[in-house]
């Protein structure tokens, strides 16, 4: 009978084990002393035969060259602010007069989580639509006010997202490819009707918006012949912004930027003085130009035939969605997920929404999580260890087509950020993009309470990758 072995007498010499799959290999080897290397591997997603197929497919790479070039080569100029009822065809078209935009794929009301139904509220209130919550939620409940996607409209918003016919909104253009782009301004913290707030402080605000902040920065822009968002967005890379939760450094160039043109054309100092400081009190004013300037990048690579390449992430609050480039404007959906990150004092896990926003544009552009090497403050906001920041970024390179020259990062040698996300690579490996947001109160009004990390669910990618094979069958 022959005697157990250890490791140590099957081999004259120390060595080491790969191990792939379950951790409990691992640790029984490590408890006799052997050094273990584990490595992370899930089995592929979706149908592997499909995916197979798809990953060997020529025409789906020569898609993909196109559709990210198209997204490098764009060139975000925030042009104007403008009210939304000029610039969004919904509003003119509304049986009855009623329609409002919102964050994510579509949602009927009835669906609807708190913060995007009190958003709903507070836009009725701020519209004259209602006189009070009751008469608002009646509105609603009826049927008579009409409900799309921001994205629909070629428009982002955060959080709940909510676009009204009276708000002014960012117009960015793409002097490439010719498009426009749209997103409300950003009202600050606190309670904001992002958040589903509406009381009277808010509409006060929502309407100052309109009346006072939105034409200065209409004449502003004008007088300048718009801000470059791309070299901002650049700058602000290197100054530690990733562009999604952290925004110091491009609001401060965009103050920069646009104050003597505010001053000269300010109708009066008293006004001008009130500009510029709503402006330089909120450290979040830019994330709506990044949004709208990342939006811009991935419509230039929407509509390519073939091409894998997601073109849109975006959330409700009960759904998060995405859309392909080369499976035009069909929404692949899943349940929205829950946030993993820091809470604000007095609040945690049970207080949280699911997901929520357009803002996760800014990682399908290459910005946000994908940037996070270049922002290890970041972390003191969402959660984690600069080592997690660097982690991140470093694992998106593995599911995107290509890297972006123009937003390049200090920490890694000035590589670009990971760009282009291939619904082949993220079945192939089985690792949904990383997202970092902002956490919303489930109840209407409360507002955000903490910051943090979250991935979509797989079902999108997965159910994107069968309609791609599918669709490649057919040609």
């Amino acid at each position: 009978m022959v005697s157990p072995s250890t490791p140590e007498q099957l081999s004259p010499s120390p060595f080491t084990v790969i191990n792939v799959g379950a951790e409990l290999f691992a640790e029984a080897l490590r408890a006799q002393g052997v050094t273990v290397t584990s490595v992370a591997w899930r089995p592929p997603a979706g149908d592997p035969a499909a995916l197979a197929r798809l990953l060997a497919d020529p025409a789906i790479d020569r898609a993909n060259e196109i559709a990210v070039g198209r997204m490098l080569a764009a060139e975000p100029v925030l042009v104007d602010v403008q009210p939304a009822r000029t610039l969004i065809p919904l509003f003119r078209e509304a049986e009855g007069g009623y329609a409002l935009l919102h964050a994510g794929p579509p949602i009927s009301w009835e669906r609807m989580c708190g913060p995007m139904r009190g958003a709903i509220i507070g836009a009725c209130l701020y519209e004259g639509w209602a006189g009070n919550e009751e008469e608002a939620t009646q509105l609603a409940e009826t049927g008579r006010i009409t409900f799309a996607p921001c994205h629909h409209y070629h428009a982002v918003g955060p959080m709940a997202g909510i676009v009204s016919p009276s708000m002014p909104l960012l117009i960015v253009e793409d002097r490439v490819h010719g498009n426009r782009t749209f997103a409300p301004l950003n009202e600050g913290l606190g309670k904001v009707l992002r958040y589903g707030a509406y009381a009277p402080e808010v509409i006060e605000r929502l309407r100052w918006m309109q009346e006072v902040l939105g034409p200065a920065l209409s004449r502003a822009l004008r007088h300048i012949g718009g801000l470059d968002l791309r070299s901002l967005l650049a700058q602000a890379l290197q100054m530690g912004d990733e562009g999604h939760n952290r925004n110091k450094a491009a609001t401060s160039l965009f103050l920069r930027q646009l104050a003597p043109a505010l001053v000269e054309t300010g109708t009066s100092s008293a006004e001008t003085a009130s500009v510029l400081r709503f402006i330089a009190s909120n450290d979040h004013f830019h994330l709506n130009p990044s949004m709208a300037a990342a939006k811009a990048m991935t419509l230039a690579g929407s509509n390519v035939p073939n091409s894998s390449v997601v073109v849109t992430m975006a959330r409700n609050g009960v759904d998060f969605g995405i859309r392909v480039s080369g499976l035009g404007e069909r929404w692949f959906v899943g349940p929205a997920q829950s946030i993993q990150g820091l809470y604000f004092a007095g609040f945690g896990p049970e207080d949280a929404n699911p997901d929520i926003g357009d803002s996760a544009i800014t990682e399908t552009a290459g910005l946000g999580a994908f940037a996070m090497a270049g922002a290890p403050a970041i972390v003191q906001f969402i959660g984690g260890t600069p080592a997690d920041a660097l982690r991140y970024t470093r694992e998106m390179y593995a599911l995107t087509v290509t890297t972006n020259p123009q937003f390049s990062l200090p920490p890694l040698n000035f590589q670009g950020t990971p760009t282009g996300i291939d619904i082949r690579q993220v079945c192939r490996l089985n690792l949904p993009p990383v997202i970092n947001t902002g956490i919303a109160h489930r109840l209407p009004g409360i507002g955000q309470v903490g910051a943090g990390i979250v991935h979509p669910p797989m079902e999108c990618f997965i159910s994107a990758l069968q309609a791609l094979a599918d669709s490649r069958q057919t040609t």
